[in-house]
């Protein structure tokens, strides 16, 4: 990308090299066991990772959504399940207290969660209200000096593992009555449920998050009653944009592998990569990878310039994602389709890198709503 800076380059070789020496050596076996390493976060904590979009003053490195979507497509690029919870920390909770929270709730929660001695998460998705954020029905209901929290979260990445939850309830009877709570794993009344088994991402813990009676002091409020739709929404942009990293990473892995792949192949006395027709693949998953990169980066920069926000900032992030999701599970397909019998198995990759990019296409959005927020701004509705 054109405009990406000595910093970013340095941050992206760093990102990369981190990735190469300690994650892939371990993902094919905690792929296998559905295993999560914690010592990965102490590690990019030490490259300045966790805090990359907060201010300096608390830890971070201010870097921007430009950064921070470097870094998610180096990680996910070898390890996309380690991408997602990195994610989730920093943009979901470090990225959402920075950009939210009260002066003291930042000195208490991001040091510890930018230097990896705690893991976070968010919780937004229920149960019964996965796209529609809006239905939520934990609630939380003020008791003196304490909110008393009641309900579940589910799908939550980092669940299991998380030390610090930034949660969303309801505190009213409004459909936009929605407030924000940082929620510690040992509140009384705070358990987590068993970790859900899962198709791919599977050494990225995912898991249901239960509120009985769980006593939040009031500190612990985000701002004020009923106000956090605005800022829930506007993260979830950031999230949108970040994100797909994980797809740009993952089309490239797949690419390539695919490539090289068609390079040493020979079926009928020749390289596969001879046939037009994986020369067709070949050629349409680089364009279109390329393409999508260009996309979510000119956003990033866009986001970074402060020249997104409002209707503008969720259709673009919605394009975003839909696209780069789309390019990844796609190539991702394409590349197993390359490898033939080798793709299917795990002795190749690409197998799970198609597993893992199925996932975006769910996840922070899925395609059909994505394509909702798309449309009705094409149409001019609200």
């Amino acid at each position: 990308m054109w405009f990406l800076t000595d910093e970013h380059r340095m941050l992206q070789k760093s990102v990369r090299d981190f990735a190469l020496t300690t994650l892939a050596p371990q993902i094919d076996y905690l792929d296998e066991v559905e295993g999560f390493d914690r010592n990965y976060f102490k590690k990019m904590a030490e490259l300045g990772l966790l805090g990359i979009t907060a201010a300096e003053e608390w830890g971070g490195t201010a870097m921007g959504c430009v950064a921070a979507t470097l870094a998610v497509e180096e990680i996910g690029a070898i390890d996309a399940s380690t991408a997602l919870s990195y994610l989730a920390h920093t943009i979901l909770t470090v990225n959402n207290i920075a950009t939210n929270a009260s002066a003291e709730q930042k000195r208490r929660y991001l040091p510890r969660l930018i230097s990896g001695e705690w893991v976070g998460g968010m919780g937004m998705t229920e149960p019964n209200a996965g796209s529609d954020a809006l239905a939520m029905r934990t609630r939380a209901v003020r008791k003196g000096d304490k909110y008393i929290l009641n309900g579940s979260k589910m799908f939550i990445t980092n669940a299991v593992i998380g030390d610090v939850f930034y949660v969303y309830a309801r505190t009213g009877d409004g459909k936009k009555d929605i407030s924000t709570f940082i929620v510690e794993s040992n509140f009384p009344g705070f358990r987590m449920g068993k970790k859900l088994k899962k198709m791919g991402m599977r050494a990225s813990p995912t898991g249901e998050l239960i509120f009985e009676n769980c006593e939040v002091p009031f500190e612990n409020l985000v701002g004020k009653e009923g106000d956090s739709v605005g800022h829930m929404l506007k993260n979830l942009d950031i999230e949108r944009i970040t994100i797909s990293g994980i797809s740009l990473g993952l089309a490239r892995s797949s690419l390539e592998i695919a490539t090289q792949y068609a390079k040493e192949r020979t079926q009928f006395g020749q390289p596969i990569g001879q046939f037009q027709m994986i020369q067709a693949m070949l050629a349409e998953g680089w364009a279109r990878a390329e393409a999508a990169a260009h996309y979510v980066y000119s956003t990033a920069q866009m986001w970074d310039l402060g020249k997104l926000d409002g209707s503008s900032s969720r259709v673009l992030s919605a394009k975003v994602k839909l696209v780069a999701a789309q390019t990844a599970t796609q190539i991702g397909l394409d590349a197993i389709q390359i490898l033939g019998g080798y793709g299917y198995i795990k002795e190749f990759p690409v197998e799970r890198y198609m597993r893992d990019a199925k996932l975006m296409e769910i996840g922070a959005g899925t395609n059909e709503m994505l394509r909702v927020i798309i449309a009705r701004d094409l149409l001019g509705e609200t």
